[in-house]
């Protein structure tokens, strides 16, 4: 069983600029594409998941964020590092399209996704790395049992269930000093 470093999209992978699901507003988050090719030079194995209440929403559809995925995909490959699962889930209790107008395990802060990409991927949960910019995230992390959460964070100093990193060098330090 590999280690893996599970990554929320919106605030860790790209810019958050409120409900992204479109090419022309996604931006890669600098220092990104170092960041994660050191991780892949350390042995992890990459996720990236994510909440996508946008969908629920009506804000834009599964295919577009199907199409922004494969393009994002295609890009981190263009940069040479490869991420091994993506998953999002696209419910919100809130949400104005039926379908998807529900409450959902898989929607942080519940562990469905960190649950399901740990199994996918055959992770040692507790030897693996969680980073995201939510609390929600953290608590997914919490409950699905993973070892090191980090929190990518200018706002809080400190966090009860995570360590506090403010950019991509702090969590590389993080990642280094994991077991």
């Amino acid at each position: 069983m590999r280690r893996g470093l599970l990554l929320d999209r919106d605030g860790v992978v790209n810019v958050d600029r409120g409900y992204v699901g479109r090419r022309d507003q996604f931006e890669f988050m600098p220092g990104l594409f170092a960041f994660l090719r050191s991780a892949e030079d350390r042995g992890f194995r990459l996720a990236i998941l994510t909440n996508q209440s946008g969908v629920a929403r009506g804000f834009y559809t599964e295919q577009d964020f199907q199409a922004l995925t494969a393009w994002m995909l295609d890009e981190l490959r263009r940069q040479g590092i490869t991420i091994d699962l993506v998953l999002g889930c696209s419910e919100h209790p809130e949400g104005s399209v039926a379908p998807y107008a529900r409450e959902s395990f898989w929607r942080k802060p519940n562990p469905g996704m960190v649950l399901d990409a740990v199994q996918a991927l055959r992770l040692n949960a507790a030897r693996s790395v969680f980073l995201g910019d939510q609390m929600r995230d953290m608590e997914a992390a919490k409950a699905g049992g993973i070892g090191q959460r980090l929190l990518l964070s200018h706002e809080f100093d400190t966090c009860q269930d995570a360590r506090v990193v403010r950019g991509f060098d702090e969590a590389l330090k993080a990642l280094s000093s994991s077991v």
